[in-house]
C-alpha cells in the first residue's frame, strides 16, 4: 500500500510504485503483488481528507484480499505499507488480528510497515530504537493474533512514526487527523486511543501544560523542528536507511523478510 501522493484513485502508470517497489520487486516465483489504489491525499484541498483517504485504502485492500481468498482458498497473504499506506495496512492487519477479519489470522503471514503513523512502542521493531509512538497515536488493541508476523521500521528522526511522548500538541493534531472524517461506525475504534491521550495530558499537567506548549515561543520551536524534519528528507530515505549491522537497508530488509514467507 503506497504512501501519500504515491498513488491515486486512478493511478498514473508513469508514477511507478514508489518506495515499496524496492520491497516487492523480484520476489520468488509464485508470489503475486497487488498495489492498492486510493486517493493517497493528506490535505482537505486535495479532495479527500487524510482519514477518508486512509479508510478508502483499507476498504480497497480488504476487497482485493476477499476476492483473492475466495478464488484461491489455500493462498496466504502479506500486507506491506509505507507512510499513509502503512497506516492503512496496519489498520487492516489489526482488524484481521481480531479473528473477525476478511481472512483468518493464520493466512496473514507477514505485515511490513515503513514509517507507520500509528506505530506503538510495543510493535515488533526492526532497526535502531526510536522514541515515542506514531503521530496518530498507537492502535489501542494492537495487532492481536497476527502480532508475531508484524515488523515495523521507523527511521531515527522521522516524526511521522516517532513523535516524542511529551509533545502533546503534535500528538493531539495527529490523532485528529487520523480520526476526523471516519465513518460513524468506526469512531468507537478511537475511543480507547482518545482516552489514553486524555489521561496522558491530564497526568502531565492538563490544560495549563497544553497552554505552555502553545506559546509563541513553543510554536516557533515546533515550526523549526518540523521545517528541519521536512528538509532532512528522512521520511523519503528508507531505501538508504540502515537497520542492522550488516548494512541492510530498510527496504531490502523488508524485501528479504517477505521473500522468506513465500
Amino acid at each position: 500500500m503506497p504512501g501519500t501522493w504515491e498513488t491515486a484513485n486512478t493511478p498514473d502508470p508513469g508514477r511507478g510504485n514508489g518506495m515499496l517497489a524496492q520491497v516487492t520487486s523480484n520476489l520468488p516465483a509464485g508470489a503475486r503483488v497487488d498495489y492498492v489504489a486510493y486517493p493517497a491525499t493528506a490535505f482537505p484541498w486535495e479532495g479527500d481528507v487524510y482519514a477518508a483517504s486512509r479508510n478508502r485504502a483499507v476498504d480497497n485492500a480488504r476487497g482485493i484480499i476477499a476476492a483473492t481468498a475466495e478464488r484461491c482458498p489455500l493462498t496466504n497473504f502479506a500486507l506491506v505499507g509505507y507512510s499513509q499506506g502503512a497506516d492503512a495496512a496496519g489498520d487492516l492487519a489489526a482488524e484481521i488480528g481480531t479473528g473477525l477479519g476478511v481472512i483468518g489470522p493464520h493466512r496473514l503471514v507477514a505485515v511490513g510497515l515503513l514509517s507507520d503513523p500509528r506505530r506503538s512502542e510495543l510493535d515488533p521493531f526492526v532497526g535502531p530504537p526510536v522514541a515515542g509512538t506514531g503521530a496518530g497515536g498507537a492502535r489501542a488493541g494492537g495487532f492481536g493474533f497476527v502480532t508475531p508476523n508484524v515488523r515495523t521500521i521507523c527511521a531515527v528522526g522521522d516524526l511521522y512514526c516517532s513523535t516524542p511522548p511529551e509533545d502533546f500538541v503534535t500528538r493531539l493534531a495527529g490523532f485528529l487527523a487520523i480520526s476526523a472524517g471516519s465513518p460513524f461506525e468506526q469512531l468507537e475504534n478511537y475511543r480507547d486511543e482518545a482516552t489514553a491521550l486524555y489521561n496522558d495530558i491530564m497526568t502531565a499537567g492538563g490544560i495549563p501544560m497544553l497552554q505552555l506548549q502553545l506559546t509563541p515561543e513553543a510554536n516557533e520551536l515546533r515550526e523549526q523542528k518540523i521545517r528541519t524534519f521536512y528538509e532532512s528528507q528522512i521520511h523519503q530515505d528508507y531505501s538508504n536507511y540502515v537497520v542492522d549491522g550488516r548494512g541492510t537497508t530498510a527496504t531490502r530488509w523488508l524485501h528479504d523478510w517477505i521473500a522468506s514467507k513465500t
